[in-house]
This record gives structure tokens, C-alpha cells and sequence, in this order.
């Protein structure tokens, strides 16, 4: 099934913007309340974290942030601006990866790739493929069946089709899970970089060791709210592990 962020034309020409801002946002899915009067900024060149168990709300955020939802309440801001003042052309600047990784089994890597650059109506479909084999370092791999790929390869490629139209606000819903050592050293590579060219980047994760490497702030959710986190002190674990306690046990002294 295709992305619903697919659009059908390129990038050139799309409203630009250097910040997202939540204010106050609250979404209900009928009485069950996913996130709670939650604010926040990130930047270009900034990579945000989330982290929370299942069910914290992470994942609303990023559809939220990603335009597939609409806030039940406060304001979602594209550098000052609402996604309706934006237009539908919002969504050729949002990449986002989910859980499913949306490439088709029976295709080859390049296939995919040139199949998702064509819905997007991007020009120059072979050479934006091959680049996005290079950046995966799979350019040997372009024309094997993606049934045959590894997690890690298919992330890899995954995350490639996400970046064809050059997206400024890049969305990734735990990137990192299932991939072996070398699989998430190469993808901290990755958002490293792409960090450098000025993206906006929020994703969620469970692995602090790989959030101390490639996050610039993390987030605390539990049950759809924000907590109270510090940003230094002591490792992101730690820190974490604190934080929920004080949560748990707010009457505790520290």
C-alpha cells in the first residue's frame, strides 16, 4: 500500500519552513485520550527524540506532525504557519517511516525505488534510484528481490524511499528497532548527515545507547503527556529511569 504523504509532483516550489511547533496540542480518539496538551519546537539541523513505552503516544505525534491527523485541540505550526494555511503541497516536504516498511517483496530494491519516485512525480527516476542505492550503500544490491534483504537492507532502502523528494521534516517511527550493530552504526551515520543538510527530525526509539549518539533532545511520554525531563546529568538511561520514578512516586523525596 502506498504512503498517503505521496505526492505527485516534486519538491521545487513547495512551501519551506525551518521549524515545527506543537502548542498545546491534544488528540482524542472518541473518550481514550492518545496525547495530552502537549508543546514542543525542533529545528533545522536538530534530531528529536520520544521516548515512552507502548501506548505513550509517540506514534499519534508523528501522524500528527506528518498531517495524517488533525489535532482535537492547540496547534500544530509549519514556521508559524497551519498545515490547512500551507496547503495539501505541505505533505511533498514530510518524509515519514513507519512501522511497516511499505516495499513490495517481489520487486527489486531499484524497483521499489523507482516505483515510489514515480508516484511521487519526481523527474530523472533512474539517477534519483541510483542515488538512493549509493546512500544505502546497496548499489550492488539494486537489482536483488527486497524479499531476500535483511531487516537492515530493508530499512535502508526504506529510508531512502522516504528521502526521494527531499523532504525538509523527516519522520521516523522507530528506525532503529530489529537492526543489528552494524545495520544501526549506519543509520546513525545517515541521520547524522542528514542532520548536517538541515533537517528537521523527530523520531522515537527504545534504544538509549543509540539515542546518546544521535539525538540533540529526548522527550519523556507517558500516557499521551509530556513529563518533566531533564536534558543533562548522568546518562539518557538514567536520566529516563528518574524520571519515571518521580512519576510513579510523585510524593517521593529525592
Amino acid at each position: 500500500m502506498a504512503s498517503p504523504l505521496l505526492a505527485r509532483s516534486t519538491t521545487q516550489g513547495f512551501p519551506n519552513f525551518d521549524r515545527l511547533v506543537f502548542v498545546d496540542v491534544s488528540k482524542h480518539f472518541g473518550r481514550h485520550r492518545a496525547l495530552g496538551h502537549v508543546s514542543l519546537e525542533c529545528g533545522t539541523g536538530e534530531v528529536l527524540g520520544f521516548l515512552g513505552g507502548n501506548g505513550a503516544g509517540k506514534s499519534t505525534l508523528l501522524a500528527l506532525a506528518a498531517t495524517m491527523l488533525e489535532p482535537s485541540s492547540g496547534h500544530i505550526r509549519y514556521s508559524g504557519r497551519s498545515a490547512r494555511e500551507r496547503g495539501p503541497s505541505l505533505r511533498g516536504n514530510i518524509g515519514l517511516l513507519g512501522h511497516e516498511l511499505q516495499l513490495y517483496p517481489e520487486l527489486t530494491a531499484r524497483e521499489n525505488l523507482e516505483f515510489f519516485a514515480e508516484l511521487y512525480g519526481l523527474d530523472q527516476v533512474s539517477d534519483r534510484s541510483s542515488e538512493a542505492l549509493r546512500h544505502a550503500g546497496l548499489s550492488s544490491r539494486g537489482d536483488d528481490f527486497i524479499g531476500g534483504f535483511s531487516r537492515g537492507m530493508r530499512q535502508r532502502v526504506a529510508l531512502e524511499r522516504t528521502l526521494l523528494h527531499e523532504p525538509r521534516l523527516l519522520l521516523l517511527d522507530e528506525p532503529f528497532t530489529g537492526l543489528d550493530e552494524g545495520a544501526s552504526s549506519a543509520l546513525v551515520e545517515r541521520l547524522e548527515a542528514l542532520k548536517r543538510d538541515g533537517r528537521i527530525i523527530l523520531l522515537t526509539t527504545h534504544d538509549f545507547e543509540v539515542a546518546e549518539l544521535v539525538l540533540d533532545r529526548a522527550m519523556l511520554l507517558r500516557a499521551g503527556r509530556l513529563l518533566p525531563f531533564c536534558q543533562t546529568g548522568g546518562s539518557l538511561r538514567a536520566r529516563y529511569l528518574d524520571a519515571m520514578r518521580s512519576e510513579l512516586n510523585p510524593g517521593r523525596a529525592e
